[in-house]
């Protein structure tokens, strides 16, 4: 599990490779990352669009941005969390994900939020990050 925490919230990862869904022989790679959002601070707030750097081996970046997570915009209250489950494929064995969530206040100023750099490495794979 990779985590990270900015302004008391916390970004937990954990990348999962999905061997029944990816064809190497074809240069297909699939990988399902959870991802947990923990607010530990003492407002409330919701996330409003996200922010993905994918990079596979080769060193290619796709950039995908977008409002919410999954279709949602959660709110979190002081202690409360929030889970989902997304994927990515790659071309590549191997390759690494990173990015940021930016979450409005009460009051509505914005603020970024980083998520943790994460390694996307297939079995067998040399990994990219540790």
């Amino acid at each position: 599990m990779y985590s990270k925490t900015t302004r008391n919230i916390r970004v937990s990862v954990t990348p999962i490779y999905l061997q029944d869904r990816s064809r190497p022989e074809d240069g297909l790679y699939v990988w399902a990352y959870q991802v947990k959002i923990e607010n530990q601070g003492a407002q409330t707030v919701t996330l409003r669009y996200r922010h993905w750097r994918i990079t596979d081996a080769k060193g290619h970046t796709e950039t995908v941005d977008g409002e919410g997570v999954v279709g949602e915009q959660p709110v979190l209250a002081p202690g409360e969390s929030y889970e989902y489950t997304s994927g990515t494929p790659l071309s590549t064995p191997s390759g690494i994900m990173v990015g940021s969530y930016d979450m409005e206040e009460e009051a509505g100023a914005f603020f970024s939020v980083d998520i943790p750099a994460f390694s996307l490495d297939s079995p067998g794979a040399i990994s990219s990050l540790h």
